[in-house]
């Protein structure tokens, strides 16, 4: 009798749980502008600090990031020390990067026109604004790598995501430091994966699991 009891709540878990399980797989892309063509460039360099900010949509449990892709042109001269980051949003008179969260992996000398693929080398659940913060160690002058724009502001959102349509330009590392704002959308693609928010079903197997159980011990009893 106590075997068939707990198989029947193995099972009664499995049949309820499984469309939690189900929504938990399978990455997703929630902003992307790369099947467009390019409309020119902005040059990357250690005086030519980008950043362009996004916001993550509506799942209240958040996304786990799985990469960031970026379409870069050719570069110009000799450029070394790409960077890419991912940074918090700090909104004060207007949004701009606050804290870094890390760098992101993947090629240090994107110098040939295509795209490029990041990740962060630990886990991230995302929830909230962002920033996606490009700078290089050399200067302008001494060459520059360049992170491609296209002619429309069409990035495909899904989910509720929304991309800020615009690049920051900063001329160091300080965010308080001179900038301007360009409304060009850089070429940009945001890959992530939801993380289930918990169910009514859910939270109703649960409380069936805990009822058999109970039912189980008093007839052990």
């Amino acid at each position: 009798m106590k075997k068939i009891m707990m198989s029947g709540v193995i099972a009664y878990a499995v049949v309820l749980l499984a469309p939690e399980l189900v929504q938990a797989q399978g990455a997703m892309t929630y902003l992307s502008d790369l099947d467009q063509d390019s409309a020119g460039s902005l040059a990357v360099g250690s005086d030519s600090w980008l950043a362009v900010g996004f916001n993550t949509g509506t799942n209240s449990s958040g996304d786990t990031l799985n990469s960031i892709q970026l379409r870069m042109a050719d570069a110009s001269g000799t450029p070394s020390g790409f960077t890419a980051m991912l940074y918090t949003a700090f909104n004060g008179q207007r949004p701009v990067p606050g804290s870094s969260l890390g760098t992101l992996d993947g090629s240090l000398n994107p110098t040939t026109a295509g795209i490029y693929t990041f990740t962060l080398a630990s886990n991230l659940t995302l929830r909230g604004q962002y920033f996606i913060v490009l700078t290089a160690g050399t200067t302008v002058a001494n060459g520059a790598y360049e992170w491609s724009y296209a002619g429309a502001n069409s990035y495909n959102p899904s989910g509720g995501w929304l991309s800020q349509g615009g690049v920051w330009t900063f001329s160091n590392g300080s965010f308080d430091s001179p900038f301007t704002f360009t409304a060009f959308p850089s070429q940009f693609a945001i890959n992530a994966t939801p993380i289930p928010e918990p169910g009514v079903l859910g939270l109703f197997g649960f409380g069936g699991l805990a009822f058999l159980w109970d039912r189980r011990k008093a007839m052990a009893g």
